[in-house]
C-alpha cells in the first residue's frame, strides 16, 4: 500500500504572494485534492532580516482570495508542526547531529559543510523525466554549507529536515529549483531516508520570454485584488499555464480541473503570461457568474467606492443591469454610482453631443410628458412611449434615448436605458429629466 500523498507550499515571506507562487500552491492543492492527500502550508522564514509579518499576512490572504485552504500548516495547526522554521531550530540541530555523528559535516572558517560523496545523482522527475547530474568535481560542485558562521540555516539543508519530519510524499515546485534537486537527494541519501517524488514545473515567462520576476507586470496576486479580478478566473487561468486538460478548453470551473489534474498533463517548456488572455478569462467569468456571488464580490468596491444604498434588493437590481458590462469589478462603482445618487457627474462631451444639439432639450422635454402620462412603467411599456413619440414627433428612436440616458445618468453609456429607467422609478426619472434641461439650457455649450 502506497504511503498517502502529502504535499507543501513552502514560500518565503519576503513581499507580496508572486503570482508564480500561487500556482505552485495551486498545483500543490490540485494534486492533494485530486488524490485525497494533505496540503500543508509552511512558512520559511529563517532570515529574520529580510521575512516579515506583512508578508506572511500577504500569503495567507492570498491563498484563501484565491479559495487554496490548506489541511495542516501555520496558522491552522497540525501534528507535525512547528510550521514555522524560524521555531524549528531543535530539529534542525538534532539533524545536524546526525551527519556529524557520520562523520559527514566539516568546519570551514565558521561555517559547517556537508561533505559530498562525489557521486552521480539521477533525478526521476514526474515532468521533467530522468536527469543526470555528476557531482564528482569538487570545482562546479562545491561542498554545501549547512550553517553560516552566524548560526543560520542554509535553505537547503532545513529543506530537506522539513519535509522528511512532515511527510512529504511529493515536491512538486518550480523548474528553477531542479539544479537544487541533487544537492537534496545527497542529504535525503546521508540521512537513510528514502526521497519523496519531484515534480518540477514550468517557470512562468514575460511575453518576451524572460522569467517573471517579481518586478513585472502582473506579478502580484495582490494586484489581481485591487483591480477587481474575480479570484475564480485568476484560478482558472493558472490552472492553464503550465498544465493542460487536453482538450483545448479556457473556462473549467475548479471542481473538473480537480477531477482531471494529472501530473502528466503539466508541460515540460515554459509557461508564457498573456495579461491580455487573463482579462479575457476574467470578463467570462464576471458576465457568467451568479449574481448572487457578483453581488458578493462588487460589495467591498462599492462600500470603499462611499456609495450607500438603502437594500441590498436595489443594489441587485443595479447589478443585475450592469453585470455584462463590468470587466473589472473597480469598475463597478462608476457603473452603478447614478442608482444612488441624485449628485451624479455629468460627462462634457456625452452632454455636448446628447443634449445641446439643436432641438435635444425640446425633445427631451416632450418626452418628460410623454412619460409623465404612461399607464405601464415597465420596460416594455417605457419603450413603448419612446417609439410612440418619436413616431409623432418624425424622429428616430435615438434621438430621444441618448438625451434620456444622460439626463437620467451623466453618461453616454451604460445598460439597457428602458430597463434602468424602470428601476429609477417614474418620479425620479421626471425629476433628472427636468434638472437637465434648466442645467443645460442655462450654460453654453464649450
Amino acid at each position: 500500500m502506497s504511503a498517502p500523498v502529502r504535499v507543501r507550499f513552502a514560500p518565503s515571506p519576503t513581499g507580496f504572494l508572486h503570482v508564480g507562487g500561487a500556482r505552485t500552491a495551486l498545483f500543490n492543492w490540485l494534486y492533494a485534492r485530486r488524490t485525497g492527500g494533505t496540503f500543508v502550508l509552511r512558512i520559511e522564514d529563517t532570515d529574520r532580516e529580510r521575512h516579515n509579518e506583512e508578508s506572511v499576512r500577504a500569503i495567507y490572504d492570498g491563498l484563501r482570495w484565491l479559495g487554496l485552504d490548506w489541511d495542516e500548516g501555520a496558522e491552522k495547526g497540525g501534528d507535525l508542526g512547528p510550521y514555522y522554521q524560524s521555531e524549528r531550530g531543535a530539529i534542525y540541530e538534532r539533524y545536524l547531529g546526525i551527519l556529524q555523528d557520520r562523520g559527514m559535516i566539516y568546519e570551514d572558517n565558521g561555517a559547517l559543510r556537508f561533505r559530498s560523496p562525489r557521486e552521480t545523482v539521477t533525478v526521476d522527475d514526474l515532468v521533467c523525466g530522468s536527469i543526470s547530474f555528476d557531482l564528482s568535481n569538487p570545482g562546479t560542485h562545491p561542498d554545501m554549507t549547512v550553517r553560516r558562521p552566524d548560526g543560520s540555516w542554509i535553505f537547503h539543508f532545513v529543506n530537506v529536515v522539513d519535509d522528511i519530519e512532515m511527510k512529504i510524499s511529493h515536491v512538486i515546485r518550480g523548474e528553477d529549483h531542479l539544479s537544487n534537486t541533487p544537492k537534496h537527494m545527497e542529504l535525503y541519501r546521508a540521512f537513510g531516508v528514502e526521497a519523496p517524488k519531484f515534480a518540477h514545473i514550468p517557470l512562468i515567462l514575460n511575453p518576451d520570454g524572460s522569467k517573471m520576476s517579481k518586478r513585472d507586470t502582473g506579478a502580484s496576486v495582490q494586484s489581481y485584488i485591487e483591480q477587481g479580478y474575480a479570484p475564480e478566473a485568476l484560478r482558472n487561468y493558472l490552472c492553464l499555464l503550465g498544465w493542460s486538460p487536453k482538450d483545448n478548453r479556457e473556462i473549467m470551473p475548479i471542481a473538473e480541473v480537480v477531477e482531471i489534474f494529472d501530473l502528466k498533463n503539466i508541460n515540460r517548456r515554459g509557461a508564457g503570461f498573456d495579461l491580455d488572455k487573463c482579462f479575457w478569462v476574467n470578463g467570462q467569468y464576471l458576465a457568467k457568474m451568479s449574481l448572487e456571488r457578483f453581488v458578493e464580490l462588487s460589495l467591498p468596491f462599492i462600500e470603499r467606492a462611499g456609495i450607500a444604498f438603502k437594500k441590498t434588493e436595489d443594489l441587485r437590481g443595479a447589478l443585475a443591469l450592469v453585470k455584462e458590462k463590468v470587466k473589472h469589478l473597480t469598475d463597478v462603482p462608476a457603473w452603478v454610482n447614478f442608482f444612488f445618487t441624485e449628485d451624479y457627474v455629468f460627462d462634457e462631451e456625452a452632454v455636448n453631443k446628447s443634449l445641446r444639439a439643436e432641438g435635444a432639450l425640446e425633445r427631451l422635454r416632450a418626452l418628460e410628458e410623454r412619460l409623465g402620462q404612461c399607464d405601464d412603467w415597465s420596460a416594455g411599456g417605457i419603450e413603448a412611449a419612446f417609439k410612440d413619440l418619436a413616431a409623432t414627433l418624425g424622429v428616430k428612436t435615438a434621438l430621444l434615448v441618448h438625451p434620456a440616458r444622460v439626463s437620467a445618468t451623466g453618461r453616454s453609456v451604460g445598460p439597457s436605458l428602458y430597463h434602468l429607467l424602470e428601476l429609477l422609478g417614474r418620479d425620479r426619472v421626471l425629476l433628472r429629466f427636468a434638472r437637465a434641461r434648466e442645467k443645460f439650457s442655462a450654460s453654453p455649450a464649450n
